[in-house]
């Protein structure tokens, strides 16, 4: 059963130093607020999980929260490179961090194999490709029915899922809408979540094909509007564009990035975030 409670107290109750984790959303509901808290509460020595790792992985590297990064895909959407990711893997700073790359696909299935409580993911995939010569869990198998040769990656199964969707309802069920990635089988693959949300309704009043995570498949839900931003929420508020782009000149420098973050991350209290959220309000997304 779903507990409702305070983003603060379900990231203290949920992770713990060293833990694997994963934040995801695809272009849609990125879980920022959730990675902010993270970041707050400076819980580092992290192995990171997510399918194209945006602008919260690079904060997450460049405060030195992370030791390792499972991915496929790393940059700036619509912009370009991940600068901390960058200067962390190239230079060493903060800290060094190992790297496991992946294609999207690999990641889906590792994600679904994860939730399905199996050790490996089998698929089609990675045959005549480069990256298995620097992953050493990319591994052939051969199907023992057919004799097809086939690419096997360890399941992913996070200790913790943070994600955010639009709505609750108060019995805990929550209700995802819009474009989806991963989101479902982070959760259902991990030891323990936490949902932020836009809304807490009393009843969901969607479609039965909708995409829903009953409350039996959630350990914590929390109430924060605006919790995506800078990406969007459908429904709630647009995709701040301008933000994505500012982020590529506040990375690219070790001093700037961290007087960014003090101010914007770490100092960030309940009343500047909600008066944020009012901002988001007035240029609503239907």
């Amino acid at each position: 059963m779903a507990e409702f409670i305070s983003l603060k107290e379900g990231v203290s109750k949920t992770l713990n130093k060293g833990d694997t984790v994963c934040f995801e959303g695809f272009t849609h509901l990125i879980p920022h607020a959730s990675a902010h808290e993270v970041v707050r509460q400076k819980i580092d020595d992290l192995t990171i999980i997510r399918m194209t790792p945006d602008v919260i992985y690079d904060q997450l590297i460049g405060m030195g929260l992370v030791k390792k990064m499972i991915f496929s895909y790393a940059g700036n959407p619509g912009v370009g490179l991940l600068r901390r990711f960058r200067d962390s893997v190239e230079k060493g700073w903060p800290n060094k961090i190992e790297i496991e790359e992946h294609s999207h696909s690999a990641m889906a299935h590792a994600y679904e194999a994860g939730a399905a409580g199996l050790p490996c993911a089998i698929f089609r995939g990675y045959m005549g490709a480069e990256l298995k010569k620097v992953n050493s869990n990319i591994k052939k198998i051969e199907c023992p029915f057919t004799g097809e040769e086939l690419t096997a990656v360890p399941s992913l199964k996070p200790d913790v899922a943070f994600i955010h969707a639009q709505k609750a309802d108060k019995k805990g069920n929550v209700l995802i809408e819009g474009i989806l990635g991963v989101q479902k089988e982070a959760v259902l693959a991990s030891k323990k979540s936490l949902v932020t949300v836009e809304e807490i309704v009393d009843t969901l009043d969607c479609h039965p094909n909708a995409t829903v995570l009953p409350d039996w498949t959630i350990s914590f839900i929390s109430h924060v509007p605006g919790g995506a931003h800078p990406s969007y929420a459908r429904g709630y508020y647009k995709r701040d564009n301008a933000c994505y782009i500012e982020w590529d000149k506040i990375a690219s420098n070790r001093e700037t990035f961290r007087e960014w973050m003090e101010e914007n991350v770490l100092k960030v209290d309940a009343e500047v975030f909600k008066s944020r959220v009012e901002k988001l309000r007035e240029d609503r997304y239907e």
